[in-house]
């Protein structure tokens, strides 16, 4: 039986990504070989390769002035591949929780880093806003969705500097104007695809801004994969198949457009039973709540109960709804394929459980 799925990342796939991935590790197209075993030099993948990024292009509105890379090493590696390249002096960097600290910690080992804004004081349950930009960076970096605390941006911020945005939990779950952004990344496993693919958009006239005299080791420079069509050395081939048949799915089921309105149906729903819940309760501040990570915690006088909720979660076939183990709690992650079916068997669960717990 299929569960419901929450997982904050492997993400949950659409059964179209899933059923077509699985033939084609059978069988790539009827070229006799399995896209687990198809030479990425070959004229069958490059054609997957060409598909999946023109479908993300069509997706996404990306201008013709932009690229897109697929990598490995997940986001992280870009937390010190973005420095490396493009850090000459000093760069910007908005504070919103675990995964833009790791990239503020990596940023500063090339150079000076200025934290313009942060919601640390509120233990990131905002995303800041209405924060000045300083004129004198190389580039500001924000981190549009915060995975683990749930709080999210929901506008593309006009910027007298480069912006670089690590999307990996929203991207494709909106519109974006990718024109006020110099660079685009994120873990194709949150929103896109399964673990191990990393995506890169990225305008093509910063290929040449680099930091001069910097020596890059080669796999490390943007232009060195944007130069070779991310096929500098083997790239992950059946993660980018997954992303192009995610893809295909996006646009037939509507688009970015749609995807923002199922997104937009999902939290609202889940968001509206945490206000009127006695026992559980939301802890982002409205205003500033993710729709595709959504935390929430036992309401006071009931924590608990904490475990007995996770093991009446598993026997209705919920999974993936335990708070990241930094923080505790609960967490629910509503990415693209995750159905209203899905959070309506989350509400009930929490109804049921209420009627049964309540003081």
């Amino acid at each position: 039986m299929r569960k419901h799925i929450f997982n904050a990342g492997p993400c949950k796939l659409p059964d179209m990504t899933l059923e077509n991935t699985a033939k084609a590790v059978t069988e790539l197209g009827n070229c006799g070989q399995s896209i687990l075993e198809v030479s990425h030099r070959s004229a069958d993948f490059q054609a997957v390769y060409d598909e999946t990024v023109a479908l993300f292009k069509e997706v996404l509105n990306i201008p013709d002035n932009y690229s897109v890379i697929f990598l490995g090493g997940g986001a992280s590696m870009q937390f010190c591949m973005i420095p490396y390249n493009f850090l000459g002096k000093k760069a910007a960097y908005v504070n919103t929780g675990v995964w833009s600290k790791k990239a503020i910690a990596e940023a500063k080992l090339w150079g000076e880093v200025e934290v313009i804004a942060s919601s640390e004081d509120r233990n990131f349950t905002y995303f800041p806003k209405g924060f000045k930009i300083p004129a004198d960076v190389d580039y500001l970096h924000i981190t549009s969705n915060n995975t683990i605390r749930g709080t999210e941006i929901f506008e593309d911020l006009d910027s007298p500097v480069p912006v670089i945005a690590d999307m990996s939990s929203d991207i494709c779950s909106r519109p974006v104007d990718v024109k006020k952004y110099m660079m685009i990344y994120g873990g194709c496993q949150k929103n896109l695809g399964p673990a191990g693919a990393t995506f890169v958009i990225i305008r093509n006239d910063y290929l040449d801004k680099v930091v001069a005299d910097r020596k890059i080791p080669t796999m490390l420079k943007y232009q060195t994969h944007v130069e070779n069509g991310s096929m500098f050395n083997t790239p992950p081939c059946i993660n980018i198949f997954a992303v192009g048949q995610t893809l295909k799915w996006i646009k037939q089921m509507g688009g970015v457009e749609a995807m923002e309105k199922l997104a937009i149906e999902r939290c609202d729903a889940l968001y509206a039973e945490f206000d009127r819940n006695t026992v559980f309760r939301a802890v982002v501040e409205e205003g500033s709540r993710s729709r595709m990570n959504i935390p929430f915690v036992m309401a006071e006088g009931y924590e608990e109960l904490e475990k007995e909720f996770l093991d009446f979660c598993k026997a209705k076939n919920i999974v993936g709804v335990k708070g990241h183990r930094l923080v505790g709690g609960f967490r629910a992650s509503t990415y693209n394929a995750c159905t209203m079916d899905d959070v309506r068997a989350l509400i009930a669960a929490m109804q049921e459980f209420e009627k049964t717990h309540k003081k």
